[in-house]
């Protein structure tokens, strides 16, 4: 597989959080989960579980390359669990196959009751890799290495994600943060200037002494920040603005 730079997307599937019926503990454990290792989220779709929304949500992610999606939710054998089918669908064939040893797995844990509902979460898409369940044994699935499908609940869904993510190297950050006491608008076209081969935010707000903005740069390369953080402070520093180090003035 040619070495990938990933773009992390999340899928969250769950008609419940967004009616309010239960609450999202999926972003925040992923987003603090990827930041370990010096990633972070290109995307997050929380969606209803719809078959037709989903294939069209997993299209799109599909045609980002550098892709790695994690979607949580909507792999067990209810009538609304469309996952597995969708995402054969979308990365397979459009057919879903008996997988041997996640049958093993649910007769295992389940016995006779296996049988004839629950075993249906042995039907996955062709090629699909087994995700080990430490609570239940009854595995997600992932496909083409990149494509990661964990259940809704948090206690199985989080391990599976760490493991999956032992395969992807860190990418260690090296990050300058500056609070300027200047409007956005003020600094537009020093941040026009700054390459898109670093990573820079603004988080423009305002407080008691009026207009603020906290600038930051960041880049596997240390001297790449530095160099660019030297030319904003710089410039700041001629028109006549303070600033501070951290994100608040």
């Amino acid at each position: 597989m040619k070495k990938l730079d990933p773009n992390f997307y999340a899928v969250i599937i769950g008609t419940e959080i967004l009616s309010g019926r239960r609450q999202d503990r999926h972003f925040d454990f992923l987003r603090q989960a990827l930041a370990k290792k010096g990633h972070r989220l290109k995307g997050s779709f929380v969606i209803e579980d719809d078959p037709e929304l989903m294939e069209r949500v997993y299209r799109m992610i599909a045609q980002d390359p550098q892709a790695v999606l994690f979607s949580f939710g909507g792999i067990g054998a209810t009538p609304d669990d469309y996952t597995r089918a969708v995402a054969a669908k979308v990365f397979g064939d459009g057919r879903l196959y008996e997988h041997p040893q996640a049958k093993k797995l649910i007769e295992e844990r389940f016995g006779q009751e296996a049988y004839p509902h629950r075993i249906r979460m042995a039907q996955l898409p062709k090629g699909a890799e087994l995700l080990p369940n430490p609570v239940n044994k009854v595995p997600g699935f992932s496909l083409l290495g990149r494509f990661f499908f964990v259940p809704g609940f948090p206690q199985m869904a989080h391990p599976m994600i760490e493991k999956a993510l032992e395969q992807f190297p860190d990418k260690a950050l090296h990050r300058q943060t500056i609070c300027v006491k200047a409007s956005e608008n003020d600094l537009m076209d020093l941040m026009q200037a700054i390459p898109s081969t670093v990573e820079f935010s603004s988080l423009p707000g305002f407080g008691k002494d009026g207009y603020y903005d906290v600038l930051s740069i960041a880049a596997q390369d240390p001297q790449e920040v530095e160099k660019w953080m030297e030319f904003l402070k710089k410039r700041i520093e001629e028109r006549g603005f303070t600033y501070k180090e951290g994100e608040t003035c």
